[in-house]
């Protein structure tokens, strides 16, 4: 992308995007070079029904300037939405859960939780998945960021929560299951899942998934004795931890039927982010690779919103994260193995599961794909070697978990992939969800942040916000009303149809190159049932 043809397609790409849309914010792509996606284009990252319609590399473009002064934009060469055809869009992969009630009481501690999604890619590359647990107590949830693709982050959504579930079981639990499978009877539910319509199970691998998952559980029993079960820390890091592993082995041994082969080494050589959230009673713990986060929504005595962050990125911008793996590999590979703030010069999270491209050994890679299926051999793609690669595995897919014990100002509980936060800060988001579910809206002092605007044009922003205040709530879902705002906000951090439209009528080719997918979990709290709780666990 430093080439002179590459140069001059970015200049013309930019001068074209400057006319035609307003605010590029030009998210940065996860990975950089093509080079590093075997079989982007033939393999399917998703079942048959669900194929890619356009090739998922993005080129990094390099960011436009905003034009000072309050005026309006010239129009995109786009579809005009009406605000039907923007609410359509915006609530197509909205789901809302609430928490069966029992006697006319709510006995959980979680009231319900609202989620969405909005693609920039095509597909879209995250995934997100909501769970109770059946042979345990509490409640999973979690949002999964793909890269290279949707294979690693769809196999997540499908696979994680099983592997926590396995190892928050008790030990007779398992051996129950065990003697179940062996006698030939059915199951016990584990899951009871809460999915949307459009969140799917790739049929083809499940018992593939099953043998997987049941040759974990079977390792649990023997690593354990009567009476002995994972707290909570150590389930989310064994589960993690494990499932990633069985990614690599499941792609290194193969599989007989060729769209399983394919499927195997499709999830493991892209990669995904995870952000999940398990919560019992008023214990909430969440477990984090890579970029996502978790955030919760403090209510203070004024009434107002404050943030509290569960998670750190596993990124260039954390400290801790470049001495971790600049410690983890010889002091010769200090200047290569971060480079422009990216792990070898190639990815951005520096936590993630599959992405074996950074954790195989190259003889394993070459090994694996001279086996695979005939489709690879003759792809240039999957012969790549990331740059100054020496010691690997530079990835991981271990888990930094956080305990937070549950107070009753603690009213929500915000999962997001990157995609959000890279265009809304935490407080902002904080308050958005929090003035939405209590119908509160604090009206905050119009600033305008340097634009020189008139008396006339104040006034008029003024009168705008006072006939949007009654339209605030019309969302049903917390997730889509924080989209809304993600998408639609104006450089004066009012929700804006014009600009919502534009952006949501962008053809694909455009879209990821001014923001990611959006991917959102919003779990509310009931803060009686929480203060209960603390005070029985404290007496």
């Amino acid at each position: 992308c430093r080439s002179v043809g590459g140069a001059l397609r970015e200049c013309l790409c930019v001068a074209v995007l400057r006319v035609c849309v307003p605010r590029p914010s030009f998210p940065r792509a996860k990975l950089w070079g093509s080079s590093l996606f075997p079989c982007q284009r033939q393999l399917p990252c998703c079942p048959t029904s669900h194929r890619p319609t356009s090739s998922q590399l993005h080129p990094i473009w390099p960011t436009a300037m905003p034009v000072r002064g309050y005026r309006r934009s010239p129009d995109l060469h786009s579809y005009n939405l009406t605000p039907p055809q923007v609410n359509s869009i915006l609530k197509a992969n909205e789901y809302s859960f609430k928490v069966p009630e029992f006697d006319g009481k709510n006995v959980s501690s979680v009231m319900g939780f609202d989620s969405n999604q909005l693609p920039a890619n095509a597909p879209i590359e995250d995934r997100r998945s909501a769970a109770t647990c059946l042979q345990t107590r509490g409640m999973l949830l979690g949002v999964f960021d793909g890269h290279a693709g949707c294979a690693c982050a769809q196999a997540l959504s499908e696979r994680l929560f099983y592997y926590v579930a396995m190892s928050l079981m008790p030990h007779e639990t398992l051996c129950e299951l065990e003697a179940a499978v062996e006698a030939g009877r059915p199951l016990s539910p584990i899951l009871q899942w809460h999915k949307h319509p459009n969140d799917y199970f790739t049929r083809e691998a499940q018992t593939m998934y099953f043998n997987s998952l049941r040759t974990y559980w079977q390792e649990l029993i023997d690593l354990s004795s009567p009476g002995e079960s994972l707290g909570p820390r150590e389930a989310l890091l064994s589960a993690f931890k494990r499932l990633d592993s069985d990614l690599s082995l499941e792609a290194q041994v193969g599989d007989a039927n060729s769209f399983l082969h394919y499927w195997v080494l499709r999830v493991a050589f892209s990669g995904a982010t995870a952000c999940v959230a398990h919560i019992d009673g008023s214990d909430l713990y969440v477990a984090n690779t890579g970029d996502g986060r978790a955030v919760l929504g403090v209510q203070e005595e004024d009434g107002s919103f404050s943030a509290h962050t569960l998670s750190n990125d596993h990124n260039a911008q954390n400290e801790n994260e470049v001495a971790r793996i600049q410690g983890e590999h010889p002091p010769s590979e200090k200047k290569t193995v971060v480079r422009q703030d990216r792990l070898l010069g190639l990815l951005m999270p520096f936590r993630a599961f599959g992405d074996v491209k950074f954790k195989w050994s190259i003889d394993l890679q070459r090994g694996v794909l001279e086996s695979g299926p005939d489709q690879l051999h003759d792809n240039e793609h999957t012969k790549f070697i990331p740059p100054n690669y020496h010691t690997p595995p530079y990835l991981t897919a271990e888990p930094e978990i956080t305990h937070h014990r549950l107070r009753p100002q603690d009213r929500f509980l915000v999962l997001g992939t990157d995609g959000l936060w890279e265009t809304l800060h935490r407080q902002e988001v904080v308050r958005i969800v929090g003035e939405y579910l209590t119908g509160v809206h604090q009206r905050q002092p119009l600033t305008v942040g340097g634009y020189h605007v008139t008396l006339g044009q104040m006034q008029g922003l003024l009168a705008e916000r006072k006939a949007r205040a009654s339209l605030a709530f019309q969302d049903q879902n917390a997730a889509t009303h924080l989209i809304r705002h993600a998408v639609g906000n104006n450089e004066f951090g009012a929700v804006d149809h014009e600009t919502l439209s534009k952006m949501l009528s962008l053809p694909e080719e455009l879209a990821r190159m001014y923001r990611d997918d959006i991917t959102i979990i919003i779990t509310q709290f009931n803060p009686h049932v929480v203060g209960h709780q603390r005070q029985g666990g404290e007496s």
